[in-house]
């Protein structure tokens, strides 16, 4: 990768991203999906892809502590004054959701909102939540991915390469659910759905919660 490249994918990563993020998905109609992400959760929850905070306010009362991974410096930058404003203690725990720096069983639950998308190594991350996550964990999640029907499913492989590149690494054609189960997480709700505001091959979305089960 030539270096001016390099560096103007890095100030778009850093700078215009996250703002991009703020502005699809931190629409106040989200707020009602995030909450029904958040509502299995309790104790201490590790949160991966925390970007710019916008399930702060969302969590149950039966969260105690929030430990977020974000790689995104600008993410975490947006995020200051809705982590600073919650009355459940948030830190910013870690970068990287393949890599989970903490001991097995630490957490009682996790959640991912529009993050599993992302991840470069899918199952690596899933088996780090499971790892962290105590037995009987809860797993809330909000996520993007494949869509039900085939005529939308052409529309997602042929615009996911550009996705990709302008979305952060964001794929269209993930099979959510089935990655989550495959990694030994027990599904125990789904609910899969077009988002009214969005374009169906951007829309295609899942909520549920799974438990840990091994």
């Amino acid at each position: 990768m030539k270096p001016y490249y390099r560096d103007v994918m890095g100030f778009y990563s850093e700078r215009v991203l996250p703002r991009i993020i703020v502005k699809t998905c931190g629409m106040p109609a989200m707020d009602k999906l995030r909450r029904a992400a958040c509502e299995p959760l309790s104790g201490h929850v590790v949160e991966i892809g925390f970007g710019s905070g916008f399930n702060v306010g969302q969590y149950p009362e039966s969260v105690e502590r929030v430990s977020a991974i974000e790689p995104s410096d600008g993410g975490w930058r947006l995020a200051r004054d809705r982590v600073a404003a919650s009355t459940i203690p948030i830190d910013r725990a870690g970068l990287d959701g393949q890599r989970l720096p903490f001991d097995d069983d630490t957490f009682d639950s996790a959640l991912s909102t529009f993050t599993l998308c992302t991840i470069d190594d899918l199952p690596a991350a899933l088996a780090e939540l499971s790892r962290v996550v105590k037995p009987g964990g809860v797993f809330g999640f909000l996520e993007h991915g494949i869509a039900p029907d085939d005529g939308v499913r052409r529309w997602q492989r042929g615009l996911e390469p550009l996705q990709k590149r302008l979305g952060g690494g964001c794929h269209l054609t993930r099979d959510i659910p089935a990655a989550i189960s495959a990694s030994g997480w027990r599904i125990t709700d789904v609910h899969g759905f077009y988002a009214k505001a969005s374009p169906k091959p951007l829309g295609a979305f899942v909520l549920g919660a799974a438990v840990r089960s091994r």
